[in-house]
């Protein structure tokens, strides 16, 4: 990037180079010079992600989210949570792509909930703008769902929470597991068959090198589960929004180890507290014939909660 900058190194260079990284952040909490390589990627694409450049996946995937009817359609074929008027200071954010592949999460969130306020005509938060090339207009989006919804915004999506928050403010976003647990509830283990289930958990790249958390859900996990530690859960799962769609292959390849541990540990399920890990560690473990199912955090929470 600073070669480019310097003109030492021509502009496409950078084009294949960007394509590679996840944008997974994990570089952020480790680097001792607090460098936010999250932004310096995401300000390069923004560079050079244009015109001919911008992948055609990209292009699509814009034209889904580009307004906000646009994005209720996506949840038309599948049973969303309704809108809903209870507290005006607390709003539960749809998403765009979950409410249309994980519809069952908003649902579940509303019934075990009741507090939060639910509308269906929002629109999209601008994570995926501001990971793909369209900085400022994923910043303006945020902005313009953040007037939409006042107060705090309850979202389940990981790497929702940590774009939404890094422009409208930390004090607005809240995770699931975080605000779950903020509300100190009383939960019992889960049993199948007269016993306690045997969960793992995947983190959200976004959500714990962007915001911190992490604790969070694992805590609320321990609660309700035999909790057990997958080995690297911090290291992405290679979903890393688009990149499993755009780079096929190496997505594949960043997952494989994590499917061969979970196998290893026989586990009920695996907990997940993002869309996209969810999708993809649900195919992985479908293509490798393992059992174990994959669910986001909320779901197990209503096992116990309802």
């Amino acid at each position: 990037m600073r070669a480019v900058q310097e003109g030492r190194l021509p502009q496409e260079n950078l084009l294949a180079e960007s394509s590679f990284c996840l944008g997974c952040r994990a570089c952020e909490p480790v680097c001792p010079a607090g460098v936010e390589y999250g932004v310096l990627l995401e300000e390069m694409r923004e560079i050079v992600w244009q015109g001919k450049n911008r992948p055609l996946i990209v292009r699509g995937l814009f034209l889904l989210v580009k307004s906000r009817w646009r994005v209720r359609k996506l949840g038309v074929l599948s049973r969303t949570a309704r809108s809903r008027k209870a507290d005006p200071a607390l709003h539960l954010m749809l998403g765009c792509f979950e409410r249309a592949l994980f519809p069952k999460v908003s649902r579940t969130v509303s019934e075990i909930a009741p507090e939060v306020s639910i509308t269906t005509k929002q629109g999209c938060c601008g994570a995926l703008h501001a990971h793909n090339g369209e900085l400022e207009k994923g910043k303006a989006m945020a902005l313009k769902l953040g007037d939409e919804l006042p107060g705090t915004i309850l979202t389940t999506a990981g790497g929702c929470a940590a774009h939404l928050a890094s422009v409208i403010g930390r004090d607005r976003v809240k995770e699931f597991s975080e605000w779950w647990l903020d509300k100190d509830v009383a939960l019992s283990k889960i049993e199948e068959n007269g016993v306690v289930i045997r969960v793992g958990f995947q983190d959200s790249c976004h959500l714990r090198n962007g915001l911190g958390v992490f604790k969070e859900p694992r805590a609320l996990l321990r609660q309700i589960s035999e909790y057990v530690e997958i080995p690297n859960a911090s290291g992405c799962c290679g979903a890393a929004g688009s990149y499993s769609l755009l780079q096929k292959k190496n997505s594949r390849r960043v997952i494989a180890q994590k499917v061969e541990d979970i196998k290893l540990l026989n586990l009920d399920y695996v907990a997940t507290v993002n869309p996209g890990c969810t999708r993809q560690l649900a195919s992985a473990l479908k293509r490798a014939g393992i059992k174990t199912r994959v669910v986001h955090i909320s779901e197990l929470v209503a096992m116990v909660a309802r």
